[in-house]
Order: structure tokens, then sequence, then C-alpha cells
């Protein structure tokens, strides 16, 4: 019988399993959504509302508790000061599972797990070409 044994193992070692809902979740928390299997969603989704709501008070301890979790400066930041503010009002639910059909290899349900009130996106300044790479260029073409 499975009483009182909560969450689930995925196949991993609990140092993996760990590593994994770290990665997940600083991807989830840094670009608003993810791509991956429908049983690793379910898992990182309790996780995922569990630091939202720590991250409501926007303490300092609070704070320190996610990080203690994420080791992410960006990631604390951005969900201590912009997602869980997004989610004041709401007691939880704060991500949503789309089914994107099932893996190739092996058959498995891929999912996009998303954040129900998505933070805007800053987007990173593109890098200018130099003038010398265009000069090397139009030499090449006059020959």
């Amino acid at each position: 019988m499975k009483h009182r044994v909560a969450g689930k193992k995925l196949a991993r070692s609990r140092s993996h399993r760990k590593a994994l809902f770290k990665n997940l979740l600083s991807a989830l928390i840094l670009h608003g959504e993810i791509r991956t299997t429908e049983s690793k969603a379910k898992a990182t989704r309790r996780i995922f509302d569990r630091l939202v709501t720590k991250g409501k008070s926007g303490t300092l301890h609070a704070r320190r508790i996610v990080a203690a979790f994420l080791n992410n400066k960006k990631a604390v930041n951005k969900l201590v000061d912009e997602i869980s503010p997004k989610f004041k009002d709401r007691p939880g639910g704060f991500t949503r599972m789309i089914r994107l059909g099932r893996r190739q290899g092996d058959d498995a349900m891929m999912v996009k797990l998303e954040l129900v009130e998505k933070p805007e996106l800053k987007e990173e300044p593109k890098k200018k070409e130099t003038k010398k790479k265009d000069e090397k260029n139009k030499g090449d073409q006059s020959k």
C-alpha cells in the first residue's frame, strides 16, 4: 500500500530528481513556459505552486527560502518581484498544461507547462555586426 508517500520518483535518484526540478523550475520562471513530459510537468507544478505561494509575501525571508531551493538569482528575483505579485489574488493553480501529442522516440505524452498569467518578456538588444566583416564580404563578391 502506498500510504503517506507523496510525489513521483521519475526513475531517478534523489539528487538527480532535485536537480531536474531546479532546472525545470528555473526555465519555467525565466521563459514563462516549458515543453516536457506529462509526469515531469505534474511533479514540477506542485513545487512551483509552493514557491509562488512563498514568494507572495515578498519578504527577505521568503526570498531566501526560494533562493535556497533554486540557486539561480535571476529566477528568484523574477519570481518574487514579477510573477508572485501577479498571482496575489489567486489561491492556487498558477500553471496550465497543454497537451502537445506523443514524442516520436518513446511515445511519451508531451505537454507545454505555462504560467496562467505570463509576465512580459524582455528582449535582449541584438549585437551589431562589425564593419570589418562587411568589408571582407564586399571584397570577396567583386572577385
